[in-house]
């Protein structure tokens, strides 16, 4: 009787253990399961947002480490071609010297807003416009194509609610990092027959300001350079048709207050300048040689700008024959350098001016622009000394 209580009772405890064997696996497997498929974390910032659109919030309110996270371009390594809309593709008429990298702009103005016309300022741009340009170096410079050349940045201009901010980007691997301090990129390009190897400067943040500073009444502010109507007023081609830019964009909804369209086709919109190319030689000398100084001087060389102190004034509607604009003005603060000359215009002797000659010198105490370029306009500065070569002389009296 003892022994078959006995055996009762093992058989009891084993079925037992057996039941609660089974329910302790089933909670294991549950754990197990919730283990290898965690809840994604929730991302610590809007840069780190996937989208297929323009990430709108991270533009206005981040300063991402990627350029891809802004999600501007349909293909990120591609920052050339294909921008998400609203982005257009703009092109200035003049050439901002940069040791002849190309330049690919694209504008980006939010959905339902627009940008206010202005006929000799840098437009007014509302909140959340963002102005992309990247920088690509030819290894030649008479060889077009993307396969002739090498990404090296991208700069971004946000205008966000306290104002425009400036992102600079360099390009490695296929990628686009911000970079706070700049850096040099050794770079070697053919132009003309030349071999020349130098040194590309991508600008810090703080560089960014230097150009792009303007103070007014006592406060120091972030502008566009080259959003100006006589920059902006030509023909582009769009979706296979030519049209003047400056239409395109009335048409297109991203310009208010843009004098009469019909005037500006027909070239009669005397409000509107135009500024050639400089090597456009069917366009008048004076205009083509004031456009190029407008485009890579004046943002420095106006009243407002980092260079003020200089006296010298080269914006496009500045007079070209004025003490101002540099006949026979001696600038403040430079020793003529090798040279020894004294004037930054001598009417009739583009040799003895100093606007020219700055252009070809090099060290960092001498050399104009001060920030942009390693390499010589050389083309560029020609065509300033035979435009200076022939200003009448009779238009100033520098006494030597």
């Amino acid at each position: 009787m003892r022994s078959s209580s006995l055996l009762l009772l093992v058989i009891t405890l084993i079925t037992a253990c057996g039941r609660s064997g089974s329910y302790s696996n089933a909670q294991q497997d549950s754990v197990t399961d919730t283990a290898t498929t965690p809840t994604p974390p929730s991302p610590t910032s809007v840069c780190e947002l996937g989208t297929s659109s323009i990430n709108w919030d991270a533009l206005l309110t981040e300063n991402c480490d990627n350029l891809a996270q802004y999600g501007l371009f349909i293909d990120p390594s591609r920052p050339t071609s294909s921008p998400v809309s609203p982005g257009i593709l703009y092109q200035l008429s003049s050439q901002l010297f940069t040791n002849y990298a190309n330049k690919h702009r694209f504008i980006f103005i939010p959905e339902g807003k627009q940008a206010k016309f202005h006929p000799s300022e840098a437009f007014d741009f509302p909140i959340g416009t963002v102005l992309a340009k990247t920088f690509s170096m030819p290894y030649d410079t008479q060889v077009s194509g993307a396969e002739n050349e090498v990404l090296i940045e991208t700069r971004l201009l946000i205008r966000r609610a306290t104002g425009w901010t400036t992102l600079p980007y360099q390009w490695q691997d296929g990628k686009a990092t911000l970079i706070q301090t700049g850096g040099d990129i050794p770079h070697t390009l053919n132009h003309q027959g030349r071999t020349e190897s130098f040194d590309y400067h991508v600008p810090s943040r703080a560089e960014c300001k230097l150009c792009h500073q303007l103070n007014r009444d006592g406060t120091s502010l972030i502008s566009p350079i080259g959003l100006k109507a006589h920059l902006l007023n030509h023909d582009i081609q769009h979706q296979g048709q030519f049209i003047n830019q400056l239409t395109l964009w009335q048409n297109l909804s991203m310009l208010a207050d843009l004098p009469n369209t019909d005037d500006i086709a027909s070239g009669t919109a005397t409000e509107i300048a135009h500024a050639p190319n400089l090597f456009n030689t069917d366009a008048d000398l004076t205009l083509r040689v004031k456009g190029y100084l407008d485009i890579n001087c004046a943002h420095c060389h106006r009243a407002e700008g980092f260079a003020s102190i200089s006296g010298l004034r080269l914006g496009f509607n500045v007079d070209h024959t004025s003490y101002q604009y540099g006949l026979c003005k001696q600038p403040p603060g430079w020793d003529g350098g090798p040279r020894g000359l004294s004037y930054d215009i001598v009417p009739g002797d583009g040799e003895h001016s100093i606007l020219a000659y700055r252009q070809e010198l090099s060290e960092p105490k001498d050399r104009m622009p001060p920030l942009g370029r390693s390499l010589i306009h050389t083309e560029a500065v020609e065509l300033i000394i035979s435009w200076i070569d022939a200003l009448p002389p009779s238009l100033g009296n520098c006494q030597w």
